[in-house]
């Protein structure tokens, strides 16, 4: 304001101060804004059913299969999408989990440092406002400092060195800026490239458009028409809402089916109205189909000589063999249910044969290790 007449001195100062406002309000909206996070489903999709190949038992076990991507339709292209095991849900085309906010965000382009943000579908175009303006406030900045050196040495009749000394802030802000104006200048044409070409630095970095076609490009001018001059859709997430208390689940494949990382604990809120049943329950019947095929032989002949006593070995065999497939059955059953909604009740005769074959077992160790006693004695 000293080197400039009354009238160009005020308003090139009140226009650097209104400048760096402005700056500083695409600042916090693009920081403080919602950058369109896709909230969180409580429970996992339903499962798609298959039939394993492997056999147990002379029975084929189901097991529960959710497919990584599912192919979508976007603009005549075919574009798959991933499924994430975080928030348990099919990400929207363009949606990519951020591995720092730890979400889901729609159109994620990158996760910005110096904001502090995740930079998406909802905050890009006031992201891109701020890099823009930052980049003009440097230029203006630079230029007028030059400006105010020249005047110096104009005003006095000096050499450029000794006009420079004179005023220290504005070598200060030449050397600041000329750094700085680096970074977002180049930025600022980094993502006009992208905006013209409807891309992010996301897919530019990963999918490289260059070597096949872009779905989502539909021209120079509509590429920017989408960016600043369409609706920004609402926000998906209420943040000022209480949110219930609600129980974590994560996708743990055990024996085919999903689990919860909550182990021991009872699922009773699995569905209304069933006796809770604790996780160790679950786990039991598991192991029972693997103790079945090391024990049914040798327990369910013991069990059996009473009621079959001098029958032909031909019918004790069918016999058997019956009663195994009556049991793998049951377990069968229950593996298959896992997962999908149904019943996580355990069924009455599935926990009593686990019981008995348990019992047998431990009693069919115990005299074992009695008879060798008997005889090393």
């Amino acid at each position: 304001m000293d080197e400039f007449s009354s009238t160009l001195g005020i308003p090139v100062m009140v226009i650097a101060v209104l400048f760096t406002l402005y700056d500083l309000i695409l600042l916090l909206v693009t920081s403080g804004r919602d950058p369109g996070i896709v909230p969180r489903n409580p429970h996992p999709p339903e499962a798609e059913i298959f039939e394993d190949n492997s056999e147990v038992g002379g029975a084929r076990t189901a097991q529960l299969h959710l497919p990584r991507t599912k192919d979508v339709n976007v603009n005549g292209m075919t574009v798959k999408v991933k499924f994430c095991d975080t928030c348990l849900l099919y990400r929207p085309p363009r949606c990519s989990h951020c591995s720092i906010c730890n979400n889901c965000v729609e159109r994620f382009d990158h996760h910005c440092p110096w904001v502090g943000q995740c930079i998406g579908l909802r905050n890009y175009r006031f992201f891109y406002m701020f890099v823009f303006s930052t980049t003009l406030l440097c230029l203006y900045v630079f230029g007028f400092s030059w400006v105010c050196i020249v005047k110096i040495r104009n005003a006095e009749q000096i050499s450029l060195w000794r006009a420079m000394t004179k005023t220290p802030a504005s070598i200060v802000l030449i050397i600041y800026i000329f750094i700085s104006v680096w970074f977002v200048g180049g930025l600022s044409v980094f993502h006009l490239y992208l905006m013209s070409t409807n891309q992010t630095t996301y897919e530019n970095f990963r999918y490289r458009y260059d070597r096949r076609a872009n779905p989502y490009n539909r021209g120079v001018v509509e590429n920017f028409k989408e960016i600043f001059f369409t609706s920004i859709p609402p926000s998906k997430n209420k943040f000022r809402a209480r949110v219930p208390r609600e129980q974590e689940y994560q996708q743990l494949t055990i024996g085919g089916g999903f689990m919860s990382p909550n182990m021991g604990r009872a699922v009773g809120d699995i569905e209304m109205g069933r006796k809770p049943v604790t996780w160790d329950e679950l786990r039991a019947v598991t192991q029972a189909g693997d103790l079945e095929g090391g024990l049914s032989s040798r327990n369910m002949v013991d069990d059996k000589d009473s009621e079959l006593g001098e029958v032909s070995p031909d019918l004790r065999r069918e016999f058997l063999s019956t009663r195994g497939v009556e049991v793998q059955a049951a377990l069968h059953h229950r593996r298959s249910s896992w997962g999908r909604g149904g019943s996580w009740e355990t069924m009455p005769e599935v926990r009593a044969v686990a019981s008995a074959m348990w019992e047998k077992s431990r009693i069919g160790s115990g005299s074992g290790s009695r008879s060798m006693s008997a005889a090393n004695l």
